[in-house]
């Protein structure tokens, strides 16, 4: 193998998007919950927005009735109903640059922590690290992105293939940026930002308030207990940059209502855009964990209504470009 000489590097640079961002997430559903208003929002601005989703989610609960017999446990045909499904969010978010890590069905869903599914050979949580993030470094290197986005690592709340995700991608954007690694699968490119995906434990709390004062009296499970118990959420003070886009929460709900398997009309996130209001879907956080943090936005108007608000001061980025010029 040899490196790409400079003429090519050139050209590839040239070739790439003034500005591009990767999303990597685990199973379809898992972008639009997180990411749905941000991706939505970087589409309409000219942002070349990638997503690279690493299983086909086989193992989800099945929450339409009439699609039961999908189920792992009956035909285990889950997973290619999800890939239609992830179609059909995209397309309601703009986005048009999808993958599968791998291809689709290279590595199965491993289930939730602690079930005999975790050891199974073909799973995601038995993958090699390094071999699976050879596949991402493949995606970084063509695309060129100045951002990463992925879970933090514990995966958001824990799950193996979250956890995986966010291994896997770490580890692509070490291998990316490394001349020496693999060239045959193209020129070392060096990701300027990595954000994990964030949600402030004062947000939480708030939208659990409002909730309950709306008569949602188990939101997000929880009978009597706060926020400190659920098993995701992020330290307010580790929070270092939102994205507000409360133009684009149809979108996100349009989104959402593709992976109908997966998202229940009357549940939480719905019940959040009911009871609380469309800014509550409209505004998405994160945590920088690489490279410079950017300069303060200050809060924008549009951001203003959403529950927990009041507790945002004006030291955080506004948006993920913050500070890349």
């Amino acid at each position: 193998m040899t490196d790409v000489s400079p003429e090519v590097a050139l050209d590839l640079a040239a070739a790439a998007p003034a500005r591009s961002v990767l999303f990597v997430h685990a199973h379809p559903d898992d972008e639009v919950i997180n990411n749905g208003v941000t991706m939505a929002r970087y589409v309409a601005e000219g942002v070349h927005v990638t997503l690279v989703t690493c299983t086909l989610g086989e193992l989800g609960e099945v929450l339409v009735p009439e699609l039961a017999g999908l189920a792992a446990e009956a035909a285990d045909q889950l997973g290619g109903y999800r890939v239609a499904e992830l179609q059909r969010a995209m397309q309601a978010l703009g986005v048009t640059d999808h993958r599968f890590l791998g291809g689709a069905g290279r590595y199965r869903d491993s289930g939730m922590m602690g079930l005999p599914s975790n050891d199974d050979p073909r799973c995601f949580w038995q993958a090699d690290t390094d071999e699976a993030a050879g596949e991402l470094v493949g995606v970084i290197r063509e695309m060129r992105p100045q951002v990463m986005v992925t879970y933090d690592e514990n995966g958001g709340y824990g799950h193996p293939d979250h956890i995986q995700a966010h291994r896997v991608a770490m580890r692509a954007v070490e291998l990316a940026a490394d001349p020496t690694y693999d060239t045959e699968r193209g020129a070392p490119w060096e990701v300027a930002k990595v954000y994990w995906c964030a949600v402030p434990r004062s947000v939480l709390a708030a939208g659990i308030e409002a909730l309950r004062a709306a008569g949602e009296e188990r939101p997000f499970g929880l009978p009597d207990g706060n926020v400190d118990d659920l098993p995701f959420g992020t330290d307010d003070a580790l929070v270092t940059t939102w994205v507000v886009g409360t133009s684009w929460v149809e979108a996100k709900l349009n989104a959402m209502r593709a992976h109908a398997t997966q998202i229940a009309v009357d549940g939480v996130f719905f019940a959040l855009a009911d009871h609380v209001g469309r800014q509550a879907m409209g505004v998405e956080f994160y945590q920088l964990v690489r490279g410079e943090r950017g300069p303060s936005g200050g809060a924008p108007e549009d951001g203003a209504g959403w529950p927990g608000a009041g507790q945002i001061t004006s030291t955080y980025e506004n948006g993920l470009f913050a500070g890349l010029g």
